[in-house]
């Protein structure tokens, strides 16, 4: 484990090869892809799985041999390589560029716009459910772990399950005890693993019309390959519980994310806004902010970290706040809560509810 960036980053070691994860929540959802891993390796061995399939084979974990070919690519697609995210969680992106088309003549690297660079990893969302059937949904239910997944040796063996146990027999006779982690709670998780991936497409566009979200922004988000299908459904959930000034553009801001990670970051942040609870009752969030800072009564909260001095203004002025406060999910540093404290903000980390998947201890 290292700390050199925003997010503590972590290298797991596993019988089905190496895995990265940057933040505790991603490590907890690794840890449990992991543990579904051994479960299926397990269940493949048993007489009762050969009987039922048919003599058909199970061979978990043979995406190994392709991440060893290609452990770069792999590690980029189990959700390492965000070194920035720290660097831009004020306003959004400039809007010069609002088309949903790529044009070779815009700048690569670090002065490319983050709408094109998130415009290059079109495909995530589709590519997701490629080949996930309905028996790969509900093996991926009786494990606890997301049936569209990015790592890339669970996805193969759900999709291979799902191909042996075409017609669902199996799922229902083998018994797979309880898994220690879950990577998805009750909610978001019954939507995607019993509901058909078009079904879950049209829900989440209703939601995010009720929301107030133009198409335009609607469009860049669906398309934006950082968000899975789950990942797309987690946030829009989360914005319309709430369902307050600022929710729809908040969704455009995420459209930006031009990582993994920083996805991840958007969606975390909108389900720590569903942890306020009716005791905090949000009446409206900071417009034309990466970072959710949210209105309740006559405070500003603001979930993770930001620019405290520069978020800090902007609430007091446009959202009429009289109190600032910083909620964290991990914990703050001793020089980072005096440092936001000069700035006029109270700090609470260790802030979980509202999560569905809080960080690992």
């Amino acid at each position: 484990m290292k700390a050199d960036g925003y997010y503590q980053e972590f290298h797991i070691q596993s019988d089905f090869g190496a895995m990265e994860a940057e933040g505790r929540t991603v490590l907890r959802t690794r840890l449990t892809e992991v543990d579904a891993l051994a479960r299926l390796s397990e269940v493949s061995k048993t007489e009762t799985f050969a009987r039922a399939a048919g003599g058909a084979v199970l061979d978990v974990g043979k995406g190994v041999a392709a991440a060893v070919k290609d452990p770069e690519g792999t590690a980029k697609g189990i959700g390492s390589g965000l070194k920035r995210l720290g660097v831009n969680l004020g306003r959004k992106a400039g809007r010069a560029f609002d088309g949903v088309t790529k044009d070779d003549k815009k700048p690569e690297g670090p002065d490319k716009p983050a709408r094109d660079k998130a415009l290059d990893a079109a495909g995530g969302a589709a590519d997701s459910v490629f080949g996930v059937n309905g028996a790969a949904r509900a093996w991926a239910k009786k494990l606890g772990v997301d049936p569209y997944t990015t790592n890339p040796v669970l996805h193969q063996a759900l999709v291979d399950m799902g191909r042996i146990d075409a017609a669902a027999s199996i799922v229902v006779k083998i018994v797979v005890p309880i898994p220690a982690l879950v990577a998805t709670t009750a909610t978001v998780g019954d939507l995607v693993w019993e509901a058909d991936p078009e079904a879950v497409r049209k829900e989440n566009e209703r939601r995010v019309d009720e929301l107030g979200v133009s198409k335009e922004a609607a469009h860049r988000f669906f398309v934006n390959g950082n968000y899975t299908l789950t990942s797309q459904t987690r946030l829009i959930a989360a914005l319309h519980t709430v369902a307050v000034p600022g929710c729809g553009d908040y969704l455009d801001a995420a459209s930006e994310a031009t990582e993994e990670r920083e996805a991840l970051f958007f969606v975390e942040s909108a389900e720590m806004l569903t942890g306020l609870g009716n005791a905090d009752r949000v009446s409206a969030i900071l417009a034309d902010s990466r970072t959710i800072v949210a209105k309740t009564g006559t405070q500003a909260v603001a979930l993770l970290k930001a620019s405290a001095v520069e978020i800090g203004g902007r609430a007091r002025q446009e959202l009429g706040a009289r109190t600032l406060v910083v909620r964290l999910s991990g914990k703050a540093t001793p020089a980072a809560k005096a440092g936001l404290a000069a700035a006029g903000w109270t700090v609470k980390d260790g802030v979980v509810a509202g999560l569905r998947v809080p960080p690992a201890e």
